[in-house]
């Protein structure tokens, strides 16, 4: 499992999506809100918000537990349930409109946590974003909880 590696394309950040995550998040910059200014910029936590492109996901796609089945790589077909458990990211580049985005995720480590009936994998997964095939957006480190 460590190791394992899968790539996705996000499609094209678009201005009203940005804009929708911005309000969404109570956001007031209005450099995020406002894609007529000309310092209009993507929120920065947009871009680690996508986890498909534009057209979404089959049902099929998606795990009983609601994320996606390919969410965490060798993890699609698994009775688990997988849970959040935190994330550092590390802002590179803003993210432009666009412009095709990808992200590669990959398995970094797998560790037993707990003790004595209450015992949990920790899976950590990295995922860095993208301009297709270019420059680096920026990379999370995120953690899953599985039960």
């Amino acid at each position: 499992m460590i190791g394992t590696t899968t790539h996705r394309c996000l499609g094209e950040v678009r201005a009203a999506e940005s804009v929708a995550f911005a309000r969404a998040s109570a956001e007031h910059d209005r450099r995020f809100l406002d894609p007529g200014r000309e310092d209009f910029r993507v929120h920065p936590m947009y871009l680690p918000s996508l986890l498909r492109g534009p057209d979404g996901a089959a049902t099929a796609e998606y795990r009983p537990d609601g994320m996606f089945a390919d969410e965490v790589p060798g993890t699609a077909g698994l009775d688990v349930r997988l849970l959040a458990g935190g994330q550092t990211i590390e802002f590179c580049s803003t993210p432009p409109l666009g412009v095709p985005l990808e992200v590669t995720r990959t398995v970094n480590g797998v560790d037993w946590k707990g003790s004595d009936g209450g015992e949990f994998l920790l899976i950590t997964v990295s995922k860095t974003y993208r301009v297709t095939g270019s420059v680096t957006l920026a990379i999370v480190t995120e953690r899953f909880i599985v039960r």
